[in-house]
């Protein structure tokens, strides 16, 4: 009836849980009942394993409660995860399931939803019991409404079933089918319909936990038991005497104690049918319904003194008896050696099927009769027992043959869109080992592990131990890594998705102004960058250049060069930090005689240009062009050349300025061929609006 939301408690600077009404039932005021109930009784216990409450509140037409955080996990994943639980762990959470629910009832509220669902583990292995919404008050009536009971029904008491008042001996039914739970990874009832379920509640005899898990101790057998009585008066008193039980349960002494014997109501019941022995004539006693008077009491005669020598009498009836007896047992003997009659031994037909122990009885001179045993699981018409057997008797004698009625058949029911692990909890329920299911995996949009496909199909029956289940269950998409798609041009990015199976987003190309980045290229690509995981069918989006911003100002600048010796070859290397790049190798030039060599730079009003000419790795000169001088050059002011060192300074003197990274790798990384000059080759910048 709500959402749980996990908050950060701004005040007090600890985590929290937001319990919110569904917005469904905002205006139904049975739920907001139920809800604010919920609060107070919470609120009103104080006890380390009891979900503690902060606040309750409501704003508007929202119902919230703020109560304390658990990190860990409910009792229902802990058992679907590790069940059967170790006998040592199931007690612990019980012992303490107990003492919260002695907490409570010594306040007078009655839980009456204890389920693994709403018992929280934390991580240091406290329980904390939560979950209040039909909690009621001791002395207070079932919520019924139009003959529905509310409540969990593979937990709840046969009383609660049944619509009658609920007690403390209820929560205590409801933690004994919680240790079942723990003990033995199955449920004490199932059923097909919350109908059946109750009804066996009220009706069935739980099956023994120690033959689902032989190694659950007979003392906490015994709990178990105590607590899931029909009758309330025959569970548990209080939860504190269920408590003092589990305290002692796993001592030594007590481990290997007696199964307990439960006292039988019928032997108490008065009118219950009897056989009676008739009564004779001498027993009946006249009433004179006449005389009113009491009869007066008659004076007590003395009895006569014995006379001597009575004893002889009885001494002669003895000897008489003793004679006849002797005549008898003489007389029997006479009579049965005249009539002995034939014996026989009596076959071994046990694991024979029934036509084959019928062959040998008949071939034995005895006779037989069948019995069919409907809870054995060996071969149709097997013969699992016999009474009697491995002893001699008279021919003609009939042998009790105890006969298998064949595994029994389970139909298919549909898992097909449920979790494997699910399916595995439910299949193992009803019998079926994990060796008898198993799976294929294919690649789908479903989340891993969700059941596809199964055989049997639904609906289809198969014996027990025969059961061959196959499901075809989904598994997580193969990932690979992100290629880098920055510095592609808009149709090869977009080539690059298409190959890899992957999907361009809608709306997913933004465009922006760059210094850096050449119109029509990426710029970024998000939300998954290079060498990051992704899946075929993932959607990528990109940002594409749209050429240089408004206020980005070109700049031609030509540079004077003159070899070292006329005539001869000597290399120049113009190195170009501007808006766009940094230490970028813009062109490398051969040049014989003296010449002027024009260089296209990018400025900015916060980013000047720096060209550098090295001749080989002597720097030789440098030029530094500012935003100013783009707004004089546009409006036909001369720009005066920045001071530069001279072209004949010797290297030692050139190289006292600070070192200047050549060919460095800025965000251009000097992409392309340059244009051509005479004489040497360029790098072309990338960049937007640079031509």
């Amino acid at each position: 009836m709500a959402l749980v939301y996990k908050g950060h408690d701004l005040l007090l600077n600890r985590k929290v849980a937001v319990k919110v009404l569904r917005q469904q039932y905002v205006h139904d005021e049975e739920f907001i009942r139920r809800f604010r109930r919920e609060a107070q009784a919470a609120a009103s216990l104080s006890h380390p394993n009891v979900v503690s409450i902060y606040d309750v509140g409501q704003e508007e037409d929202v119902h919230y409660i703020v109560m304390e955080y658990i990190e860990g996990t409910t009792l229902n994943d802990l058992i679907k995860e590790r069940a059967p639980l170790q006998v040592e762990d199931a007690v612990h959470y019980a012992s303490q399931i107990a003492d919260a629910l002695d907490h409570a009832h010594h306040n007078e509220i009655i839980h009456r939803d204890i389920k693994p669902h709403n018992i929280l583990i934390g991580k240091n292995g406290r329980v904390k019991v939560t979950d209040f919404g039909i909690a009621r008050a001791a002395t207070s009536s079932t919520i019924t409404q139009t003959g529905a009971v509310v409540g969990s029904v593979h937990y709840f008491s046969p009383e609660h079933a049944k619509g009658t008042n609920t007690g403390e001996k209820s929560d205590l039914y409801s933690l004994g089918i919680v240790m079942y739970q723990m003990l033995t990874a199955r449920l004490p009832f199932l059923g097909e319909s919350p109908i059946s379920v109750a009804l066996k509640h009220l009706q069935e005899d739980v099956e023994d936990p120690r033959k689902v898990n032989p190694l659950i101790p007979q003392s906490v057998e015994n709990i178990i038991l105590k607590a899931m009585r029909k009758k309330p008066e025959e569970r548990y008193q209080s939860a504190k005497q269920m408590m003092a039980d589990l305290d002692t349960c796993l001592h030594p002494d007590r481990r290997n104690e007696a199964k307990v014997a439960f006292w039988d109501a019928d032997g108490m019941d008065e009118e219950r049918t009897l056989v009676m022995p008739a009564i004779r004539a001498d027993q009946l006693v006249k009433f004179d319904d006449d005389d009113d008077e009491p009869e007066k009491p008659a004076l007590r005669e003395e009895p006569a003194p014995a006379k001597g020598k009575g004893w002889v009498k009885p001494i002669v009836w003895i000897v008489i008896l003793l004679m006849i007896l002797g005549a008898m047992w003489y007389a029997v003997g006479y009579v049965k050696g005249m009539f002995a009659v034939e014996t026989v031994e009596v076959p071994d037909v046990v694991n024979k099927t029934l036509t084959q122990a019928q062959a040998e009885l008949t071939a034995a001179k005895l006779g037989f009769t069948v019995e069919i045993d409907a809870e054995s699981k060996a071969p149709k018409d097997t013969v699992i027992r016999q009474n009697p057997s491995g002893m001699r008797m008279n021919v003609g004698t009939k042998v009790t043959l105890y006969v298998s009625k064949g595994a029994p058949k389970i139909k298919m029911e549909s898992y097909i869109g449920q979790q494997l692990k699910d399916a595995k909890l439910k299949l193992e329920a009803l019998g079926i080992n994990d060796d008898q299911i198993t799976f294929t995996q294919t690649t789908t949009d479903d989340p891993p592990d969700t059941i596809l496909k199964q055989t049997p199909l639904v609906g289809e029956e198969f014996e027990l131990d025969k059961a061959a289940i196959t499901f075809v269950v989904s598994k997580a998409k193969e990932t690979f890594k992100m290629p880098d798609l920055v510095g592609m041009t808009e149709a090869e990015a977009k080539a690059q998705i298409a190959k890899l199976n992957l999907k361009l987003a809608a709306n997913g190309i933004t465009r922006e102004k760059s210094y850096k980045v050449a119109k029509g290229k990426v710029i970024k690509q998000f939300p998954y960058d290079k060498d990051t995981d992704v899946s075929v069918g993932f959607e990528i989006s990109l940002i594409i250049s749209d050429g240089l911003p408004e206020d980005a100002g070109q700049v031609t600048v030509s540079i004077p060069v003159k070899p070292t010796t006329e005539g001869k070859d000597s290399e120049f290397k113009i190195i170009v930090s501007d808006a766009q790049y940094e230490n970028f190798e813009y062109k490398t030039e051969k040049v014989s005689k003296p010449q002027n060599l024009d260089v296209k730079v990018i400025v900015s009003p916060d980013k000047k240009a720096v060209i550098l000419i090295k001749e080989g790795d002597n720097l030789v000169n440098s030029i530094t062009r500012t935003y100013q001088d783009y707004l004089d050059q546009k409006s036909g002011k001369t720009v005066s050349p920045s001071p530069s060192p001279s072209p004949g300074a010797s290297p030692k003197q050139q190289n006292n300025g600070p070192a200047i990274p050549v060919g460095g790798n800025g965000n251009g990384n000097g992409q392309g061929q340059g244009q051509g000059q005479t004489g040497g080759t360029a790098s072309k910048p990338p960049a937007g609006g640079t031509n």
